[in-house]
């Protein structure tokens, strides 16, 4: 088949390539002159006049991402040099909190929460009591269960400084309102799946370098073609050619997969539905009404210099009002200048300029650091918010015609990962 992608994000990428792998040829139109979408490399210019490319926002990978290391390794990207590979940490500023180190899952997990600095004997049994009984049945809960109802039985210690920045850092929700059955999901994978699944997988490239540029290359070099700086105004069926074919300004496609962000995905279907005979008008607005009626959380990341890093490359914060940021990475160890950090707030609210005089203010207190603001970046669609029975649009929109993205239906919440996967199942329909 002759396949059109509309959008150079991780899904779209993976689509193109899997597409591409299963023999189709493959065009990827992008409105942006730099690939990635919502996890993509932006310039830096430092106070000495150095140029550096940092990211839109700051994100991490697990070792449970097995598509997104597989898909890295087929473009040419080797995430053993590309990632720096560490066990699972939620470790704070006074060293206090879980650390596990190299081992067999769960044996590592196990080790860990029995190791746990400034963890008591209750709070240990807690959590141990609580992972036995979500093993036994089998990683799931009722559909509506939040994560804080279905952590209700640990301590407040474990709920403060595990649960709550475990659950943030996942599904980028507050655990008052996020599912519980997808934080389970995402447990289950990571602390009890494959040997690393748990590991953390911190970028050491920006993350435009990480997958996507690597994906065009590749396509690129299998005679595929990818368009930057061209966004797709008209998407139309068409009436001359064979049946379920469409005309992307105008050229024909047997399909199109539609990979951009919900937000834009939905505003051109309800444009394309204005010009597209029925059922195919229905079958778009109906799409777009789902996509739409998704509720968004907020990221941002605060770039700043200090005049030293932090003991590790992550850090978990204590988070409160006043305190926004859950998570401060020292990019001088992840490849970037030292001094340079990196301080996110997952499901962020405010302005950008209060939230950076607060990040400032809490590395002051809680670092002993005091920081050079470079730029603050707010995603304010960044992810869906992943609270229990959401109901997210299904990957077919029409005939002919399918949408990837981390906030299609699927099994993952909105993280890189969750994007691939959608990506790939798009690319593998036959």
């Amino acid at each position: 088949m002759k396949l059109a992608v509309i959008g150079g994000g991780w899904a779209g990428m993976a689509a193109a390539v899997t597409a591409a792998d299963a023999g189709h040829q493959v065009t990827v139109f992008e409105a942006a002159r730099t690939l990635g979408g919502r996890a993509r490399a932006l310039p830096l210019t430092l106070p000495d006049g150095r140029d550096i490319l940092v990211d839109n926002g700051q994100h991490i990978l697990i070792g449970a991402y097995t598509d997104s290391l597989r898909l890295m390794r087929k473009v040419g990207v080797d995430p053993d040099q590309a990632l720096l590979r560490l066990p699972l940490a939620l470790v704070f500023p006074d060293g206090t909190g879980l650390a596990l180190s190299w081992g067999r899952t769960p044996w590592d997990a196990l080790a860990g929460i029995l190791r746990a600095r400034g963890w008591g004997w209750r709070d240990r049994l807690s959590l141990l009591r609580a992972a036995t009984g979500w093993q036994l049945s089998g990683f799931t809960c009722a559909p509506q269960a939040t994560v804080a109802e279905l952590c209700a039985p640990l301590t407040r210690r474990l709920l403060d400084t595990f649960i709550e920045p475990l659950c943030v850092s996942a599904l980028n929700t507050p655990a008052a309102a996020a599912s519980g059955a997808v934080f389970l999901r995402v447990l289950r994978d990571a602390l009890f799946g494959a040997p690393g699944s748990s590991n953390l997988l911190l970028p050491t490239k920006d993350l435009s370098a990480l997958f996507p540029q690597a994906a065009a290359g590749w396509l690129r070099q299998q005679g595929h073609t990818v368009h930057l700086g061209h966004r797709v105004r008209s998407l139309t069926r068409d009436a001359q050619g064979p049946a379920g074919r469409w005309l992307a300004d105008g050229e024909p496609f047997d399909r199109v997969i539609l990979a951009t962000s919900a937000s834009d995905a939905a505003h051109a279907s309800t444009e394309w539905s204005l010009h597209a005979p029925e059922p195919i008008a229905s079958s778009l607005r109906s799409w777009a009404a789902a996509t739409q009626a998704l509720h968004h959380e907020a990221i941002t990341t605060v770039y700043a210099l200090a005049a030293s890093g932090l003991t590790r490359p992550m850090l978990a914060l204590p988070a409160t009002a006043q305190h926004p940021a859950q998570f401060v990475f020292d990019r001088g160890q992840l490849g970037g200048p030292r001094g340079l950090l990196a301080f996110v707030i997952s499901a962020s609210t405010g302005e950008r300029e209060a939230l950076q005089k607060l990040v400032v203010a809490q590395a002051r207190e809680q670092l002993g650091l005091d920081l050079e603001p470079l730029r603050t970046i707010t995603e304010k669609r960044a992810t869906f918010a992943c609270t229990p029975g959401v109901q997210r649009p299904p990957m077919a929109v029409a005939p002919g015609l399918l949408a990837c993205g981390d906030y299609i239906a699927g099994p993952y919440p909105a993280t890189l990962e969750g994007a691939v996967r959608s990506g790939r199942d798009a690319g593998n329909l036959p």
